[in-house]
C-alpha cells in the first residue's frame, strides 16, 4: 500500500504513541508529523492515561513491554473507560507471538504491529481504524 500525503487527509488527526523506547517516540512522531499528525506522546501508560483524557487522540500506539504501567494494563484502562472505549488501540511490539497477540485481543485491541514498524503500516493502521480518515 503506497500512500501520499496528498491524499491521505490525516491533518490535525490527533495520534499517541506510548513507548518507553525514545528511538520509537521519536520514528513514529517523525513519521506521522510528515503526514500532518499532531503527534502526542508518553513513556509509559501512567503518563498516556493523564494525556489521552486531556487531549482525547483518535488513535493510540502503545508498546507492551513498558515499566509500571505495560501495554496490555494501559489497553485495558483505556478500553474499561466508557469515554475512550470506541478510540482504537494498536500493540507494538519486538515480539510477534500468537500468545502476545491473543493476549491483545483480549485487553482490547484493535491490532498489533510488529516493531520496527514500517511508515505503510503505521498509516495503514491508522486508515484501518478511524473512520474520519
Amino acid at each position: 500500500m503506497n500512500l501520499n500525503t496528498s491524499d491521505n487527509g490525516l491533518a490535525g488527526l490527533k495520534v499517541m504513541v506510548i513507548d518507553d523506547s525514545k528511538t520509537i517516540r521519536r520514528t513514529a512522531e517523525t513519521l506521522l508529523k510528515k503526514e500532518g499528525c499532531d503527534v502526542l506522546t508518553a513513556v509509559d501508560g501512567f503518563e498516556a492515561l493523564a494525556k489521552i483524557s486531556d487531549q482525547k487522540p483518535a488513535i493510540i500506539f502503545v508498546d507492551i513491554m513498558m515499566p509500571r504501567l505495560d501495554g496490555y494494563q494501559t489497553c485495558a484502562l483505556i478500553k474499561n473507560n466508557p469515554q475512550f472505549r470506541a478510540t482504537p488501540v494498536i500493540m507494538l511490539s519486538s515480539k510477534d507471538g500468537l500468545f502476545d497477540k491473543a493476549r491483545g485481543r483480549i485487553v482490547g485491541a484493535e491490532q498489533y504491529l510488529t516493531k520496527p514498524f514500517t511508515r505503510d503500516e503505521l498509516l495503514g493502521a491508522i486508515h484501518r481504524h478511524v473512520s474520519t480518515v
